[in-house]
């Protein structure tokens, strides 16, 4: 295997115990703003926001620099787009591994600038061939509590993560598997500092880390504290997995002593053993699925379709305001966000009713995005209040045959990650890849966590006497909220933008959309602004930023709960423009936008 793809800089950062700042501040050195042409002048409500990163060729956004950094490395070795995917992945699995890895799933929007086509990869975990629909069912019949299901190995799914890798860069890739791998085992072996957020995770959710013998070495010292920040941590079980995969591909980690380990530690976890199997990972397919993309004001904004609610969910917001002047609004009134939040509660009241695998449940794929359905479902926005609960219901979608459904029990919490690739072809990465919760099952094997992935499912099988779509049954795909997304104008990407949150996702995507669209923000500015979101009827305002003022605005206009949160997104967006690429990571995390 060839080795060094990691930059002199990196290494020696690495081995000096260099901060976490060191690669945005080495990124921002060549920070220059650009406003884009048509940008409204912004309110001065608005705080100011840090300047994009800006790049003439290629860009990673990750959401750590030294997986930003190892993603840029392959680039400048002259790597595609998923040859730089494969290593910031492979990278953030191990020092960012409560949030994503190969333990997990990915859903992967690419854009082929050579053949001018956006395709989708869902590498979405799938439940055991033995689960049955009442897995997460207690002997009374009831759902159970989310981390009794979650903790152990019954909510561990097959996962995706690697196959996906390995097929798109078998298709897509330039450099050799090995070489693309080789970043990973290199910081394996070296070591990385712990990060504070890290530390800060690894310290809250210590009690269930500990359950579970290897994880309980890994994430704390010998007296039993959690890894504090700056700790130098190795993981020479990953990178023994990793040089597994690197030399028999895939293959090396669905079958023989990895894909052997991976069983024993679900089936044999001293809590909620679980039921996959070795023919569960011998099985594993990714599946290829064409976007599901929506018009919006001279603009495709196109993601991943089901088991993806992310691409659906977001269109429909979109779709529902459009009728409406946003661009005239203020971005941070409250009178903007009654519309923009009830559009969302419209949409995501469709989505725990229809949205599930469309392999395994008939869907109305084309009816819930359909114009004449959009409209008329747009005409309940046209008030100055807010919309009372008992407005919110799913709508009648135009569908080929209906099928009549309860709505879903799903419980989605916050963790995964999200990471935007360029290169300078032309080829467009947008990729967000989860172990689902923090630290996923709290199971750890070869170096890496499994997945809590099938708590994605409803618990509950049926609503009213009606099946859940989402329900679990072998060999089905969760849901998911992930919405990675390229928005396309003119047959060409002209944005790359995702994040993590759980099923607040949408929301955080669906706002720095009509942020960058409506508002003209770049997309440093877009991401950066105070967080509004409403699923359910309650609305999320980001807690110590201007954005707290319309709270008593939001109250005046009917919304009976409104509660200041420290917002969970990740957002990373590239923007390509004619002048080059604009880089923005959420300053709520740890990430970073690197180029050249």
């Amino acid at each position: 295997m060839r080795r060094g793809f990691l930059s002199c800089a990196l290494v020696a950062a690495l081995l000096a115990g260099a901060p976490l700042s060191w690669a945005q501040d080495q990124a921002s050195d060549a920070v220059a703003p650009e406003a884009r042409s048509d940008a409204p002048a912004p309110s001065p409500a608005l705080p100011p926001a840090a300047a994009p990163v800006r790049a003439e060729r290629q860009m990673v956004t990750a959401a750590h620099p030294l997986a930003a950094e190892a993603g840029l490395a392959i680039l400048r070795a002259g790597g595609s787009a998923i040859d730089a995917t494969v290593a910031v992945q492979l990278v953030l699995g191990l020092v960012e591994p409560q949030s994503s890895g190969i333990g997990g799933g990915a859903f992967l929007v690419y854009f082929d600038a050579a053949g001018g086509r956006l395709t989708t990869f869902d590498g979405r975990e799938t439940a055991p061939r033995a689960a049955t629909p009442k897995l997460f069912l207690d002997e009374a019949g009831e759902p159970l509590e989310f981390y009794d299901a979650v903790v152990g190995g019954r909510s561990v799914g097959t996962p995706g993560t690697v196959k996906l890798l390995a097929e798109t860069h078998a298709r897509y890739g330039k450099l050799p598997w090995a070489d693309v791998v080789a970043p990973a085992i290199e910081l394996a072996e070296a070591g990385f500092a712990v990060s504070p957020r890290l530390a800060r995770l690894i310290a809250e959710d210590g009690d269930r880390l500990k359950r579970f013998e290897t994880t309980r070495a890994y994430f704390f010292d010998n007296e039993g504290r959690p890894l504090a920040a700056g700790h130098r941590l190795k993981n020479p079980q990953y990178a023994a997995t990793l040089r597994r995969i690197a030399e028999r591909g895939a293959a090396g980690f669905y079958e023989g002593p990895v894909a052997e380990d991976i069983v024993r530690t679900v089936t044999q976890a001293p809590n909620n053993p679980g039921l996959l199997s070795l023919e569960d990972l011998r099985a594993y397919r990714i599946a290829e699925r064409e976007p599901v993309c929506t018009d919006y004001r001279g603009h495709e904004v196109c993601g991943m379709g089901p088991p993806s609610s992310g691409a659906l969910t977001v269109g429909q917001i979109l779709e529902l305001i459009e009728p409406f002047d946003v661009k005239a609004m203020a971005p941070l009134a409250p009178e903007t966000w009654r519309l923009i939040g009830d559009a969302s509660r419209l949409a995501f009241a469709d989505r725990g009713r229809y949205m599930a695998d469309i392999d395994f449940v008939p869907m109305p794929l084309k009816g819930l995005l359909d114009e004449s359905y959009m409209a008329e479902r747009a005409k309940l926005l046209g008030g100055p209040r807010a919309l009372p609960d008992d407005a919110v219901t799913p709508g009648e979608p135009p569908w080929d045959h209906a099928m009549r459904l309860g709505d879903d029990a799903a419980i989605e919490l916050p963790s995964t990650t999200h990471f935007n690739v360029v290169d300078a072809s032309g080829n467009v990465v947008s990729m967000t890849t989860t172990i689902e919760n923090g630290f996923g099952s709290r199971l750890m094997t070869g170096g890496f966590l499994l997945n809590n992935e099938l708590t994605d499912f409803s618990f509950e099988t049926h609503e009213n006497g009606y099946p859940v779509a989402n329900r679990v049954e072998p060999g089905k795909r969760p849901r998911s909220s992930m919405a990675p997304t390229i928005v396309m104008r003119e047959g060409r990407p002209v944005l790359a933008i995702g994040s993590p949150g759980g099923s607040r996702i949408i929301g955080f995507v669906a706002q720095s959309l009509i942020a960058w669209i409506d508002w003209g923000m770049d997309p440093q500015a877009a991401i950066s602004m105070p967080r509004f979101g409403n699923r359910f009827g309650a609305f999320d305002v980001e807690a110590g930023t201007p954005g707290e003022a319309a709270a008593e605005g939001l109250r005046s206009l009917g919304y009976e709960t409104v509660e200041a949160i420290a917002p969970d997104s990740g957002l990373h967006a590239i923007a390509i423009t004619p002048n080059g690429l604009l880089g923005g990571a959420d300053p709520r995390r740890e990430g970073v936008a690197v180029g050249d």
